[in-house]
């Protein structure tokens, strides 16, 4: 597996592919082209013989100096289970600290377990939100009305 900067043509090739990715929900919606664009020294393609497997969209804060975020991470479904986002996270995680960034922030949906047991084993911790949906801390409408999102933080030694 080879890991690479994203460039601002990956866009057209990932955009078609995270619904499917995604089990036909309308994600793409969430990714537009500006963070292929404007994030290409903070965000990572996983690649294998050429063939995009991962990526994952990140940046340094511009207004909290020692935090970077997270903003999109997705697998190909028949290359999960394999460690590419361990890898990806990695490679942010490195990229943050180069740039003297020690907290790595990144949110996702409640109705995400997946997602949610993914970023406690990879070390992120569930921030203190104003109410739990099935015992777990979220914050609501944190992206709008009946928006409630889970929110992590993991401090990088």
């Amino acid at each position: 597996m080879k890991i690479r900067f994203v460039k601002s043509s990956d866009y057209y090739i990932l955009s078609p592919l995270i619904n499917k990715w995604w089990g036909g929900r309308n994600m793409s919606d969430m990714l537009p082209k500006l963070f292929f664009d404007h994030f290409t020294n903070t965000s990572f393609i996983a690649e294998i013989s050429g063939e995009i497997v991962g990526f994952l969209i990140g940046f340094l804060s511009q207004s909290k100096h020692n935090e970077a975020y997270i903003h999109f991470v997705g697998v190909h479904p028949k290359f999960r289970k394999q460690k590419i986002g361990k890898e990806l996270y990695y490679h942010f995680f490195k990229v943050a600290q180069q740039n003297d960034r020690h907290i790595i922030r990144c949110v996702t949906s409640p109705v995400n377990k997946t997602s949610i047991a993914y970023h406690m084993k990879m070390g992120f911790v569930i921030q203190t939100g104003n109410k739990k949906i099935d015992g777990i801390e979220v914050t609501a409408n944190y992206d709008g009305q009946d928006q409630d999102r889970v929110l992590f933080a993991k401090k990088l030694i």
